[in-house]
């Protein structure tokens, strides 16, 4: 029988990207990209490759638009990393796993290094396979903690809890990740949110590719570590924003949610460098009377929008700068 597993992308809403530094935020999952994980019983343990792991190329050009697109690894790595911490969580549970062995292979069709976490999706689905394969459960609001130790304390990846927890949870989260209930507890409150609530929203991201975010990251965090005044207060009115706009959907406030999704981007250009390539599509959203905002480290943007006349003006615009448009389906 094979086992077949699937974790969506995900786009940060408000509180982006406070989730790092004891703070809150909104997210949704966006099925219209996902990471599949196939698992089937076999002889021994196998990862089976894929085209991105390859380490043949026809060319040095061929390399070189290879690693640019898909990063030095491909997903092998983080499967391995998976592998080894869900056996070490087993063994710190003191479940003895029964002499078994599998086959696993991945595919994504998330795009890459444009913030819409696809190293993680790739994590979670192997999680919920392995889950499967061995009939055991993790507790819901243990497994994205943990997915988000095997990337950080296993590959060294930069990141915090948001948007493992969005791809545990799926559908619209909002997240407190207070710093005694984390210390407490090793994990945020974590409160579903009815789909239906949120307002047009639409994700743009570019077909070229961003940093990746560990690197986008670190200068904050060796800031905040140090407690400067202008990086600890603009993350609490990032996280604040979140809390606020929790509110406006539960009001049905969709001018407010808009003003935030602004606000949002506004307060996180006092203390991150906004690339051009990022500020142009943002710029472009909001000259037609859209919102924008980062989606997660840059490379793609969320907003809402009021109506398709301003969304077909939206694909337009896009285009210019060689981005695609998308409607997220969330649920």
């Amino acid at each position: 029988m094979i086992i077949e597993t699937r974790a969506y992308a995900r786009a940060g809403l408000l509180g982006n990207p406070s989730d790092g530094f004891f703070g809150k935020t909104i997210s949704i999952s966006v099925r219209n990209f996902g990471a599949s994980i196939s698992l089937y019983e076999s002889p021994e343990l196998n990862i089976e490759p894929q085209p991105q792991d390859t380490n043949s190329f026809r060319s040095i050009y061929h390399l070189r638009d290879a690693v640019a697109s898909l990063g030095y690894h491909g997903g092998i790595p983080l499967i391995k990393a998976a592998l080894k911490r869900f056996c070490e969580y087993c063994d710190q549970q003191g479940i003895r796993l029964p002499n078994r062995n599998f086959t696993i292979r991945y595919s994504t069709s998330i795009p890459r290094q444009v913030g819409l976490s696809g190293s993680s999706a790739i994590v979670v689905a192997t999680f919920r396979a392995l889950m499967k394969f061995y009939q055991l459960d993790i507790p819901l609001p243990q497994l994205p903690t943990l997915v988000l130790k095997t990337e950080s304390e296993e590959l060294g990846i930069t990141a915090g809890l948001q948007d493992r927890v969005i791809q545990c949870y799926e559908g619209c989260v909002y997240m407190n990740f207070d710093r005694d209930q984390i210390e407490r507890c090793g994990h945020g409150i974590y409160e579903p949110v009815d789909p239906r609530l949120l307002p047009k929203l639409y994700i743009a991201y570019k077909t070229s590719l961003g940093k990746q975010s560990g690197r986008i990251h670190n200068d904050v965090r060796s800031r905040w570590d140090k407690g400067e005044e202008l990086v600890v207060k603009t993350l609490q009115e990032i996280a604040d924003v979140a809390r606020q706009g929790r509110e406006a959907l539960l009001n049905n406030d969709t001018s407010q949610f808009h003003g935030l999704v602004n606000q949002n981007f506004d307060l996180r250009t006092r203390i991150y460098t906004i690339s051009e390539s990022n500020l142009e599509m943002i710029s472009a959203a909001r000259r037609i009377g859209a919102s924008a905002s980062f989606a997660g480290s840059g490379g793609a943007i969320v907003g809402t929008y009021k109506d398709d006349d301003m969304l077909n003006r939206l694909f337009v615009e896009m285009k210019h700068l060689n981005a695609r448009v998308i409607k997220p389906y969330v649920v």
